[in-house]
């Protein structure tokens, strides 16, 4: 009879789990990313008992996002100049500390909203280096053919944690005894990352390069020259940026506004909302996994997206609690679908030694306008309503998604144009290969 890690490995999602190294990356993932789907419902809920306004959200929303603008390039650099473990360590350590004083501070009933603008930037801070480095490490840790499968296995992990489990325990436990708590278990799993990450023993050698100020700048130009001159690279990103910033702050706070406001309900539904769309992530997930990624990959990743966007605006029209469960399971579906394909192209198409810096430029450029997204929804909510800011922001968002799909060049990875690498320089167009 064979057994159990035999049956999981004919399992082709679960495939990457039997490299050990990989799988201490995934567990260090899957328990961080469990608190946090405590702290997405915690924050929402922590900063409207504050102050019952979108406005203060906003502020929050922008406070978390500005640090990743700032320092995302700086990130890139050192993912791929330094060690990319240590960076998450350390990326990991400041957001602990930041997560858990939030949860003390609100235990004791001493959080006041700039104690929470203040200390949320140091999370964004954390997520700006922490974010090209877990990007750009996997292929360090698996061999090529194993990156499909290790994409779709962590895009199973995320939404099961920050978008089911996660809020779906983290909104009764806010419910039951208060925010803090949330944020103290949030501060915690950092902890226990840390561990499993600093088991990991692959060592990939990095070229040794001088760090100054000089030699920085030029490196993030590489990067820069890379992306530039890579159609399907630059015109997803323009277009991502667009598309986030007439979405992403309705949805993160006028969707807690509805439910807590419009719908009249509480910090579990919330979570549930969140758990029913990881449950779409979680199927989408396991199909790619097993099927592979799309023939047309280019153009189900645009669709995807561009169609999940669209279903947001049924927040902004949702009279119900079940209006709010099929849109968030749909959608979440269909990013994640986008998600998996985007992920794996980076990883496959990308040269390693950019990996880091385009990875950075990716959270850069897709989320440079996040907050100012953050920064108007407020004012415009105020001006509009919540509910036509939020069918705004869908509807005209997934126009701007799909606006450069037929860009010439956009499409060249699905048509055969371009081969995927390993550790070559550059990316080669099989035309000129041949």
């Amino acid at each position: 009879m064979p057994s159990l890690r035999a049956r999981l490995s004919a399992i082709r999602i679960f495939q990457p789990l039997a490299q050990r190294d990989f799988a201490l990356l995934a567990g260090a993932a899957g328990i961080s990313l469990l608190g946090d789907g405590f702290f997405s419902v915690a924050l929402a809920w922590q900063v409207y008992e504050i102050s019952n306004l979108p406005t203060a959200l906003s502020l929050v929303g922008a406070a978390w996002t500005l640090p990743v603008v700032i320092f995302i390039l700086l990130g890139g650099v050192f993912s791929d100049r330094y060690d990319r473990r240590w960076l998450m360590i350390g990326a990991d350590v400041v957001r602990a500390a930041a997560i858990g004083l939030l949860g003390f501070l609100s235990i004791s009933g001493a959080l006041e909203l700039w104690h929470v603008i203040g200390l949320i930037a140091f999370v964004g801070l954390g997520d700006a280096f922490f974010n090209p480095a877990s990007t750009a490490i996997v292929p360090d840790l698996l061999p090529d053919e194993l990156l499909p499968q290790a994409n779709a296995l962590q895009g199973l992990v995320r939404p099961m944690m920050v978008r089911l489990v996660g809020p779906a325990i983290g909104g009764f436990v806010v419910a039951a005894v208060g925010p803090g708590v949330a944020f103290v278990v949030d501060g915690a799993t950092f902890l226990l990352s840390m561990v499993l990450l600093a088991a990991i023993s692959a060592r990939p050698v990095r070229a040794a390069t001088s760090a100054t100020l000089r030699r920085t700048i030029a490196e993030v130009g590489e990067g820069l020259d890379f992306v530039r001159r890579t159609p399907w690279l630059w015109a997803t990103l323009v277009s991502a940026m667009f598309s986030l910033l007439l979405f992403v702050g309705p949805v993160q706070v006028l969707l807690p506004f509805l439910v807590k406001n419009r719908l009249a309900l509480q910090a579990d539904a919330l979570g549930l909302i969140f758990a029913v769309g990881g449950v779409g992530s979680v199927l989408a997930a396991v199909a790619v996994g097993q099927l592979g990624l799309p023939r047309l990959r280019v153009t189900v990743m645009y669709a995807a997206w561009a169609v999940g966007v669209a279903l947001l605006a049924g927040y902004g029209l949702m009279t119900s609690l079940w209006h709010a469960l099929v849109v968030g399971f749909l959608a979440a579906a269909l990013f994640e679908i986008g998600s998996i394909i985007w992920v794996t192209l980076l990883q496959q198409l990308v040269p390693r030694r950019l990996l880091g810096r385009v990875s950075s430029l990716d959270w850069l450029v897709s989320t440079g306008l996040v907050p100012v997204s953050f920064a108007l929804t407020g004012p415009v909510s105020a001006a509009i309503g919540p509910g036509t800011t939020m069918v705004a922001g869908g509807l005209i968002g997934s126009v701007l998604m799909g606006a450069l799909l037929f860009w010439p060049g956009v499409r060249d990875p699905e048509r055969g144009l371009i081969e995927p690498i390993a550790d070559a320089d550059e990316v080669t167009p099989l035309a000129e290969a041949g």
